[in-house]
């Protein structure tokens, strides 16, 4: 199955990236559950990534063997910086997701030489 990038599910994959078609992280489901949680995709994607955070820190930790090493801590610290700049970015609506108006009553003599509405 191809991820369709023009859905909020792919857009999140995109961010995050989970963009493996074979091993991809986490379900549509799962992605779907953030969405729902968050109301916006930035939001979503760094609620991801600090959850992939929280996995790879439990999971992997500093493991050496020979002349190979991973750092579990050091790779949670880079998603979790992810998630914190998507954070800022939608709380300085860089990029904002949520795009959309207001329609408000407009009355151009409310309030002019004692009008009142009726």
């Amino acid at each position: 199955m191809a991820i369709d990038y023009s859905t909020d599910v792919g857009k999140v994959r995109l961010l995050i990236p989970d963009t493996d078609e074979a091993n991809l992280l986490l379900t549509d489901e799962q992605v779907t559950a953030f969405l729902a949680l968050e109301g916006s995709v930035k939001l979503a994607a760094a609620q991801a990534l600090d959850t992939i955070a929280s996995s790879e820190a439990m999971v992997s930790k500093v493991i050496r063997t020979q002349d190979v090493s991973t750092d579990g801590a050091k790779v949670a610290a880079e998603l979790r910086a992810r998630a914190a700049e998507l954070r800022r970015q939608v709380d300085e609506g860089v990029g904002d997701d949520s795009v959309g108006f207001d329609v408000v009553d407009f009355d151009p003599h409310l309030g002019y030489l004692g009008y009142e509405p009726c």
